[in-house]
């Protein structure tokens, strides 16, 4: 199949050899902040990759010094979105993880902050260099953690430690992410790349019927997450953005400056 669209229109650099396609998020300059474009591509790519009969796993990472800084605070919504838009492109985004077929894991270099640490642990298997740092940082900018943090944190480390992570707005270190069990495999940053694409090559020749099966079961238990929390987390997220808190997170950001939080 032919992906070079989504290079073109959607910032996904995209490589297939030895059964295993590489998805490079492709914006380094802005450290792979998710713009619509990119958001766009993460919802239309994971229904034709990960059935394409010439692949049989994927790998995620991001081009450059990082994974995906987050949202773009400019640039993620269309020019003039509707109400369904705001619901209709995190909800299908998550969704399209979910339901991929191949096995998808992530090679998450640098930082994985907001949407960025959503995307990479929604993936089958995750490795994280030790230099590398994850976190939902919603918070920090006045937002609630709605966009698909509050379906996969609480099934990877429980409840009780997602709380303590969400709403904290922290940043995990990579050895300290794997001694939770947030991610699989912590592994020397020049390791990275190497040792993912030799793990999804694994799968890639294992037998297909039965990895891809197995998955679809085990996902059942994020669709069930979702189902209770996505529809929840966005509606309460798109209510916080319009806060004065989160103004304010946006004016600090700008200016270089711890924001002042008031509560409204």
């Amino acid at each position: 199949m032919d992906y070079s669209d989504f290079g073109e229109e959607h910032h996904l650099k995209i490589e297939i050899e030895d059964r295993v396609a590489i998805v490079r998020l492709n914006r380094p300059e802005k450290r792979n902040a998710v713009n619509f474009a990119l958001h766009d591509g993460l919802e239309r790519l994971w229904g034709p990759l990960g059935t394409d009969p010439d692949v049989g796993a994927i790998v995620l990472t991001g081009e450059g010094k990082g994974f995906c800084a987050g949202g773009d605070l400019t640039g993620f919504y269309p020019s003039d979105p509707g109400p369904f838009d705001l619901i209709r492109g995190p909800r299908r985004l998550v969704q399209e993880m979910i339901n991929c077929e191949a096995p998808l894991l992530s090679a998450v270099n640098g930082v994985a902050a907001g949407l960025g640490a959503t995307i990479a642990l929604l993936s089958d298997i995750i490795y994280m260099a030790e230099d590398a740092r994850i976190g939902d940082t919603h918070v920090n900018m006045g937002m609630v953690a709605g966009d698909g943090g509050a379906v996969i944190w609480p099934l990877l480390i429980g409840p009780h430690r997602a709380k303590e992570l969400l709403m904290g707005g922290e940043l995990v270190p990579g050895p300290e992410a794997a001694s939770m069990g947030l991610i699989n495999h912590c592994v020397p940053a020049d390791e990275l790349l190497e040792r993912t694409v030799a793990h999804a090559r694994k799968l890639a020749y294992g037998p297909p019927v039965a990895i891809r099966w197995t998955k679809m079961t085990l996902n059942q238990h994020l669709r069930q997450s979702m189902n209770i929390t996505m529809d929840a987390g966005l509606a309460v997220e798109l209510l916080s953005v319009e806060t004065e808190d989160a103004k304010e997170a946006g004016r600090a950001f700008v200016e270089k400056r711890k924001p002042v939080f008031t509560g409204r």
